[in-house]
């Protein structure tokens, strides 16, 4: 059995390469809060911070099984901010897969820099951890996807939480529900002086249904999640 196929994420907790990777909620977790708008909110933030570098991680996993990625490239996150990140919140098992001594740090292309400062100028002040989303956010960005699925997420409302968690100001900014990935690129664009469409307004452009459209879609841990091989 590839190592890939021990791959198993539930919500909040997942097995891969026979060992778990979970983010150890501790508390009760499901009490309603009006401020997440309707999110379950969790006794201790980090809790979904772990969820979601578990599905980031996930998603790491299956491009460098499949030879597509290393670990940094994967991520956008150097060796050494990878290595903390799984001493700190995950089994030191798990540390060998990633084959962190076999890697190089990411080289980092002009449109991921532009996301990355975009991203960090809005992030937390001083706040270790939206400085590595953000890192993480505009790496993942770059594939094809719904920005949630890049990310290995289970649906748009994680994502939509993450970003309001890190980046309040900016996803308070998204207030005609634009899909995620085509909003960051609009505020690039915004940032330069120019726009994505010359349409006097939004629902005359051409491109409305790629902005503002449904972002459903399978998770793209969706078969691991339901423990489906992968063949």
């Amino acid at each position: 059995m590839s190592d890939l196929r021990q791959i198993r994420v539930f919500s909040g907790t997942g097995i891969t390469r026979g060992v778990r990777i979970s983010y150890r909620p501790s508390r009760q977790r499901h009490s309603q809060s009006p401020s997440t708008g309707g999110w379950p909110r969790m006794d201790l933030e980090m809790d979904f911070d772990e969820h979601v570098l578990a599905c980031v991680l996930s998603r790491a996993l299956e491009e460098i099984e499949a030879g597509e990625a290393t670990a940094t490239e994967a991520t956008g996150l150097s060796r050494v901010e990878l290595l903390d990140i799984l001493t700190r919140s995950f089994p030191t098992s798990l540390i060998h897969g990633f084959s962190l001594e076999e890697v190089t740090d990411p080289e980092i292309g002009t449109e991921e820099e532009l996301l990355r400062g975009l991203l960090l100028t809005h992030a937390r002040p001083g706040d270790p951890a939206s400085a590595r989303f953000a890192k993480i956010i505009a790496r993942r960005a770059l594939r094809n996807d719904h920005l949630w699925q890049d990310l290995g997420l289970f649906d748009r409302s994680e994502l939509s939480r993450l970003l309001a968690t890190h980046f309040p100001n900016l996803a308070a900014g998204n207030t005609g529900n634009m899909k995620w990935k085509k909003y960051l690129y609009s505020k690039l664009c915004e940032a330069e002086g120019f726009s994505l469409c010359a349409a006097p307004s939004c629902r005359e452009c051409h491109e409305f249904k790629g902005c503002f459209g449904s972002e459903e879609g399978e998770s793209r841990l969706a078969p691991i999640k339901s423990g489906t091989d992968l063949d």
